[in-house]
């Protein structure tokens, strides 16, 4: 299983990890323990073209994180028909942790159910500031469910985007050009920390209540 085979200190094939971006930076891609260069990628406008847009996705070191063999083969093929060249796979949450560890993945692409470490119990382990050494990877959660609550879970968890399997690449492509051009910085509000939920970012922070979360306002 290739999700075990890393080497020590890799990162991505790109160099030591980098020193934390400051979660302050209103541009700076949702992740921590970057490799060099990643700052430069992530502090971009919004108004890149879509050629730019996919010389950038072609960059990203991705892992795919899901028990079974053919899903993670479907979404790396997926990913490849995306652009992007640097695709990590592990079997399990225990092995995720290890390679998120290992290779600072720019984005994390997560299934919900399975044994061992579920994808939500793995959110927590990632999402814990001072404990995980990059809390901020920007991780996109996949389910063959699609129920409301399984959604604002997610959203309480702090993923960063939510896809329903079966995926196709344009509804995985554009998550990750969400991702890319639309970074929101890391926030802790109360118990929760991740992403910054998207009714906040634009201002209208009333209600933010993440117990009141839905889909429409926070991560879909």
């Amino acid at each position: 299983m290739r999700g075990r085979a890393f080497a020590a200190g890799r990162a991505c094939g790109r160099g030591a990890a980098a020193p934390l971006p400051s979660r302050k930076a209103p541009h700076a891609l949702i992740s921590a323990g970057a490799p060099g260069g990643r700052d430069a990628r992530c502090a971009m406008s919004s108004k890149l073209s879509k050629k730019e847009l996919a010389d950038l996705i072609q960059t990203l070191c991705v892992l795919v994180v899901d028990d079974n063999q053919y899903m993670r083969k479907m979404v790396r093929n997926l990913l490849v028909n995306c652009g992007v060249k640097d695709v990590h796979e592990a079997a399990d949450g225990i092995a995720a942790i290890d390679a998120i560890r290992t290779i600072s993945p720019h984005v994390v692409i997560l299934d919900w159910e399975m044994p061992l470490l579920s994808g939500a119990e793995l959110v927590r382990i990632v999402r814990s500031p001072g404990v995980f050494p990059t809390p901020d990877v920007p991780i996109i959660m996949l389910s063959a469910h699609g129920e409301r609550w399984r959604v604002i879970e997610a959203v309480r968890l702090g993923v960063n985007e939510y896809l329903i399997k079966p995926v196709s690449a344009k509804a995985l492509y554009d998550r990750l050009a969400s991702i890319m051009m639309q970074p929101r910085p890391a926030v802790q509000l109360g118990e929760y920390y991740g992403p910054e939920p998207r009714k906040l970012a634009a201002g209208n922070i009333d209600d933010i209540g993440l117990g009141a979360m839905t889909p429409a306002t926070a991560l879909i």
